[in-house]
């Protein structure tokens, strides 16, 4: 853990040095009419995907305050990690875990996310060091659907099938219970028991009244319920 109490990580990789500013917008989808006898109204909308910006340094010297997870690396070792994440044009998760100085656990980030564009910056008053600054879109899973039509001489009949999935999800074939544990959060329960994280939203629903209103704000010892899915 960093010394500030902040951990970045894009994918597997930690950043360094935690950038000391972070900027998350979640962008307004809703839509303002204007009646003709009742003036303007809102039509709310579901939230459009949100935009996640930050710089951090990357130093070509190893500081006594910069963490690495298995030994230093230069830049060009993370350079090429953040190009890696833009031509592999897949997502990835990105990840903020925080804690006080005390060792208090705050709250989390953990969303999948592209890699939407990056920026290098390289000032002789950081000496050897550099800037990236870094833009993040959310990502949502999505798919297709497909409708087979049969005929028969009385009435055609149509079945529409589940959406495909990248992967077969081991799910319960009934509703059990899950001890959290210091290190976990809902992506990667549902990953354990779905083989899909994107399906937490099915665990956070059905423990809505153990968790509260925020999907990244779990605490060991909780006990939620896992739903079949």
């Amino acid at each position: 853990m960093a010394q500030n109490g902040y951990d970045f990580y894009l994918n597997k990789c930690l950043l360094p040095v935690a950038p000391p500013k972070l900027s998350v917008k979640i962008n307004n989808a809703n839509e303002t009419v204007t009646l003709i006898n009742e003036g303007e109204i809102n039509i709310l909308k579901k939230a459009e995907l949100t935009d996640i910006e930050f710089e951090c340094r990357i130093p070509q010297e190893k500081y006594p305050f910069a963490v690495y997870k298995s030994g230093f690396k230069g830049a060009d070792y993370f350079l090429d990690y953040f190009e890696s994440l833009k031509t592999s044009k897949k997502p990835f998760q990105f990840i903020v875990c925080r804690k006080r100085p005390t060792g208090k656990r705050l709250f989390d980030t953990n969303i999948k996310v592209s890699m939407e564009d990056y920026k290098i910056t390289e000032d002789a008053k950081n000496g050897f060091d550099v800037l990236v600054k870094i833009k993040l879109k959310q990502w949502r899973d999505y798919g297709t659907k497909t409708v087979n039509i049969s005929f028969n001489m009385e009435k055609p009949k149509a079945s529409v099938e589940p959406q495909r999935e990248a992967t077969t999800s081991p799910a319960p074939a009934a509703a059990q219970t899950y001890t959290v544990v210091k290190g976990d959060c809902l992506w990667n329960i549902a990953k354990k028991f779905y083989g899909n994280g994107s399906k937490y939203s099915i665990i956070y629903n059905a423990n809505k009244s153990v968790i509260g209103g925020n999907p990244n704000l779990i605490y060991p010892g909780q006990v939620l319920t896992i739903p079949a899915a």
